[in-house]
């Protein structure tokens, strides 16, 4: 991607009336949703990070320049017309109600989802708010602002779809909220905080509903609430959560039948700067350029560790990340689904396919690009995940090779994926293709997990390595100047000698032999 200088935009980007964008500093950039589209210019603040570009390049209608007061100002002016239509803005405590949804979107606090900003009437429209951006060092988690911010929510989403019976309201990455706590996410403290948050949100949000549903009709009656958790180590949030849900239950008519859920990310998540959707535990310290995570930053400098330590610590064989997997993820769940009116399934552990059954992915599933260049050839792998998050599908996407090398290339990512949908183990694939040598290979630019890479496939794996297994102990490669590239064929016109062959020799400790390819003499 490439930038321009920052710029100060003392008046805001684009919409000069909107005082939540004056004075942030602004950049530009050049990004695309995906490799296969066209980039746009996109004008977000500079502390914004280079994939809330391309998801405001996905999310702003029409095609050109986008800015992100713009795109923003697209659903929210509707949303504020209706309000002053409807006479809200009288018996509300904030100023504009247009304003207020700016300025949560400016503190990367809450935004509407996906199917909002685009514009799209959908039958349960969403809401994402960001937990991690509700807390700092000096004031701790701001309780009062969480809870305004999911009646906010309601109320946005009561005016952007009007006949919506449904809402969902949704917190998001709780990983990142517990590594600034320094709480490890498979612990009772860390389920107590899930708990007391999921019954402030559940309670605000339905205290809300009420509001509309005493304007516009409520038609729902709302059933009595799980008691919020006893004990949290968040100072007085429990306490507003029992506070909150003692008022919902005195105005139990609704304008909804269901106000919050449990709910996937979607690109709204993206442009809010949300690094783990919901309460799912942080699966990687890297994000998708092979930096840490803000979560990994937070994780570590709440142990005062430093990166040095970090890095002497792995190299030591010792992670200083928590690992937590599918029992801490379904414990998560258990806390916080009862006072929450939707969820997805509760995570459990994927048993392998029995032979000849295939796991099919989901309709709509995440996963992420990597535009990388191995020896200068640049090639963009794309994932597809199931919802527990365990890797499904591989895309290699070559844009310069030969037509049989994309074609080839094309067919062993299809054949990947069936391995995976069938219950191969990721680990076997890692096994089996690293360290396989052909060119193009070498200094691999893009991707600072890898530094380098024998072949386009090691280059592959090793990421897929990082990212889903969490893999750094994958020794570094080393490089072949006289690798064939595919499809020259000196090494098959040249004699095999017998004693150039792998010896095949297996080692018990240490790093698993690294994977030689037939040498051949030939004159």
């Amino acid at each position: 991607m490439e930038h321009e200088r920052p710029t100060l935009s003392p008046r805001g980007p684009t919409q000069k009336g909107i005082a939540a964008w004056r004075a942030v500093r602004m950049r530009r950039s050049l990004a695309a949703p995906d490799p296969d589209s066209a980039p746009r210019q996109v004008a977000l603040p500079a502390a914004w990070e280079e994939r809330a570009a391309e998801a405001l390049a996905a999310l702003a209608s029409g095609e050109g320049s986008v800015s992100a007061s713009a795109a923003a100002e697209a659903w929210i002016r509707p949303v504020a017309d209706r309000a002053r239509r409807a006479g809200l803005q009288e018996d509300r405590t904030r100023d504009d109600i247009g304003e207020g949804l700016h300025t949560l979107l400016v503190a990367r606090r809450g935004t509407a989802g996906e199917s909002v900003w685009q514009g799209l009437a959908t039958p349960r429209p969403g809401f994402v708010l960001n937990l991690p951006a509700f807390h700092d060092a000096e004031h701790g988690f701001d309780a009062e602002g969480f809870a305004a911010a999911a009646q906010q929510a309601v109320v946005a989403l009561t005016l952007a779809v009007p006949g919506a019976t449904k809402l969902a309201v949704s917190m998001h990455d709780l990983a990142g909220l517990l590594a600034r706590l320094g709480i490890a996410y498979d612990s009772a403290e860390a389920r107590g905080i899930a708990g007391s948050l999921a019954a402030l949100l559940g309670a605000a949000a339905g205290l809300a509903s009420a509001e509309m549903g005493a304007r516009f009709g409520a038609p729902f009656q709302a059933g009595p609430a799980a008691p919020a958790p006893e004990a949290c180590v968040l100072l007085g949030l429990a306490e507003a959560a029992r506070a909150a849900q003692a008022r919902a239950a005195e105005k139990p008519a609704r304008r909804h039948e269901a106000v919050t859920a449990l709910a996937a990310p979607d690109l709204a998540c993206a442009v809010l700067g949300v690094e783990t959707g919901g309460i799912a535990p942080g699966f990687s310290p890297l994000d998708d350029t092979g930096a840490l995570t803000v979560a990994a930053r937070a994780w570590l400098a709440s142990r005062g560790m430093t990166a040095e330590a970090a890095l002497a610590s792995l190299l030591a064989g010792r992670s200083p990340f928590p690992a937590a997997g599918v029992p801490a993820h379904a414990a998560m769940h258990d806390a916080v689904v009862p006072f929450l009116d939707d969820a997805t399934a509760r995570p459990a552990a994927a048993p392998l396919a029995a032979p000849g059954t295939r796991r099919d992915l989901p309709a709509r599933r995440a996963g992420y690009t990597q535009k990388a260049a191995v020896g200068g050839h640049k090639l963009f792998l794309r994932t597809g995940e199931y919802a527990d998050g365990k890797l499904g599908e591989i895309f290699i996407g070559l844009h310069k090779e030969g037509a049989a090398f994309r074609g080839l290339m094309d067919n062993f990512s299809v054949a990947i994926s069936l391995g995976l949908q069938h219950g191969v183990p990721l680990e076997e694939f890692v096994e089996a293709f690293t360290f396989t040598r052909f060119g193009p290979s070498g200094t691999v630019e893009g991707d600072a997990a890898v530094g380098r890479a024998t072949s386009l496939l090691d280059y592959v794996f090793r990421n897929l390595a990082v990212n889903y297994l969490n893999r750094t102990d994958i020794a570094e490669a080393e490089i072949d100047e006289d690798a064939d590239t595919v499809g020259d064929g000196a090494r098959d016109r040249a004699p095999l000698l017998p004693g150039l062959l792998p010896t095949g020799e297996a080692r018990e400790d240490g790093p698993r032999p690294r994977r030689r390819a037939l040498r051949v003499v030939g004159k």
